[in-house]
């Protein structure tokens, strides 16, 4: 197979590139440019691959707010082109998207499903969930929502919550992390290994891939730092004291059995059991 992953200069696709091995061919900034349509539908038409995975993203969820323009334009309008490279050459299309498409139910408390209605607020989460209507036109498409990806950076990734904390605790300073938005964090190696498994299949359709549990970002910057053995100043806050310019999600917890009914379908491990696993390879990788 040849595999065309957009993003590869990101987290994700960066991974999947990685699993992937030769069969991949990564994309991205600045030769693969999502706002240069011509150039976009050159390079795939030229390439030909058996499957597109598309990783890129604007993720910038505050700085949208100000520049919804190109929000839209990189993870709808861009996603659209994409569909419709892949309906032309006939390969599947896999679409990366968030749990922010559930925004709008401040009142829920059940991981959200598959065919659950999405809610989202604000420019990202909108331009996301618009990426997955321009995905469904496409029938042999999957659609996979996930959740906080962290791991190892790529060359222009902006960073990641865990390496944030580490980076701030490092400061000594008193940290305040916001402690009533509930979703599940998840480490890009247990991702990339399922969509690498759901691309072999051809039951296609929305997934959600996300590592098991559920927790808030002050509860995951505690366990960071207990697993660090770190003493650090933290304290929960709430959402309205951090004061972000976008909307964020009270509650936008996934559940994944739909993906864990597949046979042989890799595990996606409890988000305390990734942060050490993630953690013990980038003690590994600082000790070389």
């Amino acid at each position: 197979m040849r595999i065309a992953v957009t993003g590869v200069h990101g987290q994700l696709g960066g991974e999947l590139c990685r699993q992937l091995g030769e069969q991949a061919v990564g994309l991205d900034l600045p030769e693969f440019d999502l706002l240069d349509t011509e150039k976009v539908k050159r390079t795939i038409r030229d390439l030909r691959p058996d499957i597109i995975i598309h990783a890129a993203a604007y993720t910038a969820v505050d700085r949208a707010e100000e520049e919804p323009e190109k929000c839209f334009a990189v993870n709808a309008t861009a996603t659209g082109v994409l569909v419709n490279l892949a309906r032309e050459l006939d390969c599947p299309f896999l679409y990366v998207s968030t749990d922010y498409v559930f925004g709008g139910e401040p009142e829920r408390s059940e991981p959200f499903r598959e065919e659950d209605v999405p809610s989202p607020r604000g420019v990202y989460a909108q331009s996301k969930y618009e990426g997955e209507l321009k995905t469904l036109v496409w029938e042999k498409h999957y659609i996979v929502r996930t959740c906080g990806l962290y791991g190892r950076l790529g060359p222009h990734s902006p960073g990641n919550f865990v390496e944030t904390m580490i980076r701030l605790a490092g400061n000594g300073r008193p940290l305040r992390v916001v402690d009533d938005q509930f979703c599940t964090p998840s480490y890009v190696v247990h991702v990339a290994r399922a969509i690498a498994f759901l691309i072999h299949t051809d039951m296609y359709g929305t997934f959600h891939i996300v590592n098991d549990g559920a927790t808030t970002w002050y509860r995951f910057a505690r366990e960071i730092f207990r697993q660090l053995n770190l003493d650090v100043d933290l304290a929960p806050i709430t959402t309205e004291e951090y004061g972000a310019k976008a909307p964020r999600p009270h509650f936008s917890v996934l559940d994944t059995s739909k993906y864990h009914r597949f046979f042989g379908a890799p595990p996606l491990p409890h988000w305390k059991e990734a942060l050490a696993e993630y953690l013990a390879c980038r003690s590994k990788s600082f000790d070389r």
